[in-house]
């Protein structure tokens, strides 16, 4: 697996282009997750709890917006009820590719994990089948705001009794005092992580037409509308956030 750190934004570039997620970006992902979100490897491993809590027998667990199918590791280490699969669907044919090699690294580690398909998908447009565990792990954020509803809206509609939707995500904040400090400590959290105040500058600029944050009010209102009946945040460092719908 891949460990190579990430230096993308370490040279002065003349223009940032904006985000994607490239090869490039696939090569150095898990270093540059890790060193950008605070508590990503407690959201993460705790989802695979979760999902196991919510998971119901001969159902579909989807991973939407997998990338290198982290989330999807954490649930087939954790669930274990009777005849579920998991899903991981990405857009993004590099990080489909390499998530498909990170499976069978796993896959060649242990045994008796749950079956999984990994498929490349726009999960706005994907047929969602009935589920009992959905996952949108930092991933709505880098979804049209005016598609948004309509995603959660469909989510409703394929979550079995009993199942949960489990949505993180990194938040803006209404007040621009609490914006201001919220920011100010993820910038510190950075830098505590080794970036410089170029690659932070420049690696801003690249995402910031790309990822368009909601505040946690904003979060829940637009679930209620899709259909949630109730909305339970379960984890918050710094200005990220996870919460749980239930149906």
């Amino acid at each position: 697996m891949s460990k190579e750190p990430d230096r993308l934004f370490a040279t002065p570039l003349a223009q940032v282009p904006d985000f994607t997620f490239n090869e490039d970006v696939v090569r150095v992902f898990p270093d540059m997750i890790k060193r950008s979100v605070p508590g990503y490897p407690t959201i993460v491993e705790n989802i695979g709890v979760l999902a196991a809590q919510f998971a119901q027998p001969d159902t579909l667990l989807y991973d939407l917006g997998s990338s290198l199918g982290a989330v999807t590791q954490a649930m087939r280490r954790h669930v274990r009820s009777e005849g579920c699969k998991v899903l991981a669907v990405d857009n993004s044919p590099a990080m489909v590719e390499r998530c498909r090699e990170y499976l069978s690294h796993q896959d060649a580690m242990h045994q008796e994990l749950l079956p999984v398909q990994v498929i490349e998908a726009d999960i706005t447009a994907l047929d969602l089948q009935p589920a009992s565990v959905v996952a949108l792990n930092f991933t709505l954020q880098f979804i049209e705001p005016q598609a948004r509803l309509a995603l959660l809206g469909r989510i409703r509609q394929c979550l079995v009794p009993g199942g949960a939707l489990i949505l993180s995500e990194k938040l803006r904040f209404a007040d621009p005092q609490q914006q201001a400090l919220l920011t100010d400590l993820h910038v510190a959290f950075k830098r505590a992580n080794g970036y410089s105040e170029l690659e932070i500058a420049q690696k801003r600029s690249a995402i910031e037409n790309v990822m368009k944050p909601d505040s946690l009010e904003e979060h829940r209102q637009r679930l209620l509308a899709a259909g949630f009946s109730q909305v339970v945040p379960w984890f918050q460092c710094l200005n990220f956030a996870s919460l749980i719908a239930l149906p």
